[in-house]
């Protein structure tokens, strides 16, 4: 192994976990903890400022979210290897981590040489996911897309005066459009929600509240 150290930062809003993973990552010889932030606003300027490699970053923190850190670093420092470490499995927070940036997601109850690995992972620009990370990643990809996904604004437009109970021409004096072009939006419609009438449309749009 080479000697060279991997520069680890870590940013949590509890100053026992901080203390933690820096007792439990010093005894790694390869890794160097360079600096610690209480706030997404310190750990973007603590990145910025200090020559980090990999961050450990909790996803929810005041002043700055672990998204808002994520968005701010791939703008202003690319080049830091960001492991999301947290105590949250839900598919919002890791999809969003994940698009976000981030080449990690672990859980906060992992093993010092598990951590360790993955850091050592992220620096060479591999990803780690935790057992739960991947299960949500893989539960994403295999739902089917909700109903109504792939209609267009125009068509939630029109669907939502159909619920209301207007007719193609007073759905077309609403949206000041022609009623060949309601027509077609309707057509379109029960097409992509896979019905027959506006009648079954309709009720399927409230029960499964397509419009929200």
């Amino acid at each position: 192994m080479s000697d060279e150290r991997i520069r680890v930062a870590l940013a949590d809003d509890h100053d026992m976990v901080r203390q933690g993973l820096k007792v439990l990552l010093e005894q790694f010889d390869d890794l160097e903890i360079v600096g610690e932030a209480p706030d997404g606003e310190a750990a973007v300027i603590l990145c910025r400022r200090l020559q980090v490699d990999v961050l450990l970053l909790d996803m929810i923190m005041p002043h700055m979210d672990g998204i808002g850190v994520l968005q701010a670093l791939g703008e202003a420092s690319p080049g830091v290897q960001v492991i999301a470490l947290t105590s949250y499995s839900d598919q919002d927070t890791v999809q969003n981590a994940i698009k976000a940036g981030a080449v990690g997601y672990l859980m906060k109850n992992v093993s010092g040489d598990e951590l360790a690995n993955a850091i050592r992972k992220a620096y060479h620009g591999q990803s780690t996911l935790s057992p739960e990370a991947a299960q949500v990643l893989i539960r994403a990809t295999t739902q089917p897309p909700p109903i109504g996904h792939d209609l267009t604004e125009r068509e939630r437009e029109v669907l939502a005066l159909m619920i209301q109970g207007l007719n193609n021409r007073e759905i077309a004096e609403r949206l000041v459009i022609s009623s060949s072009t309601v027509k077609n939006h309707v057509s379109s419609v029960l097409s992509k929600l896979n019905t027959v009438s506006r009648t079954q449309a309709v009720a399927l749009a409230v029960e499964n509240q397509i419009l929200g």
